[in-house]
């Protein structure tokens, strides 16, 4: 989630995107198994708090995510109602009752990029290295295909080398480096821009 963003007709998606790493992505996976006491689930009305929470602790670390805390709750609860709505890839992990991860594609506005998607995610620090992030990513990608997009993008802090192994394992490839992409108590730090083509079936 980074700010609000208009995806469509008359709503407004804010969301968490990404610049996990910057693009949403909290931290990617170094070697680890996901215990399977940790779901990967579609996001449903009673994972949105525990989304919104997720959300914040991640953000608040000022590190990864393109703000420094999650947006209101209201809003959050908006952009996930739309994203159900639309049918987008939205996934997170939960431990028990407990939400610790997301990943999500949010699809793109307009006909000329229909095709495309922007994929953001984070888990907490406590359930990083545990391949949660990789299941995710999967998640979103297998949910992704399914409805047509062929073109996934996503942009991560140049430090953020976890999370680029990770994305890099699933096919992304770099395409461009935006210096003083963004700034963390008066910090700047470069982004890598990432871009992962999909081979539809029957394409």
């Amino acid at each position: 989630m980074n700010e609000p963003r208009t995806s469509g007709p008359d709503f407004d998606l804010p969301p968490e995107d990404r610049i996990t790493g910057c693009s949403g992505t909290a931290q990617g996976d170094p070697p680890g198994e996901s215990p399977p006491s940790i779901r990967i689930v579609p996001i449903a009305q009673s994972h949105i708090p525990g989304f919104h929470a997720c959300l914040d602790t991640v953000a608040r670390e000022q590190s990864y995510l393109a703000f420094t805390e999650a947006p209101p709750f209201e809003q959050t609860q908006a952009f996930v109602n739309q994203m159900v709505a639309i049918g987008a890839a939205q996934f997170v992990a939960v431990d028990g009752d407990t939400v610790v991860g997301w990943a999500d594609v949010l699809p793109a506005w307009g006909q000329a990029v229909a095709h495309c998607g922007r994929l953001g995610m984070g888990v907490l620090p406590g359930y990083r290295g545990r391949g949660i992030g990789t299941r995710l990513v999967q998640a979103c990608l297998d949910q992704a295909k399914t409805q047509g997009l062929s073109r996934i993008e996503l942009e991560a802090r140049a430090d953020n080398t976890a999370a680029l192994r990770l994305y890099e394992k699933f096919g992304f490839v770099r395409e461009a480096v935006k210096p003083k992409a963004m700034k963390f108590e008066g910090r700047y730090y470069e982004t890598v821009q990432m871009g992962l083509l999909l081979e539809l079936d029957g394409a």
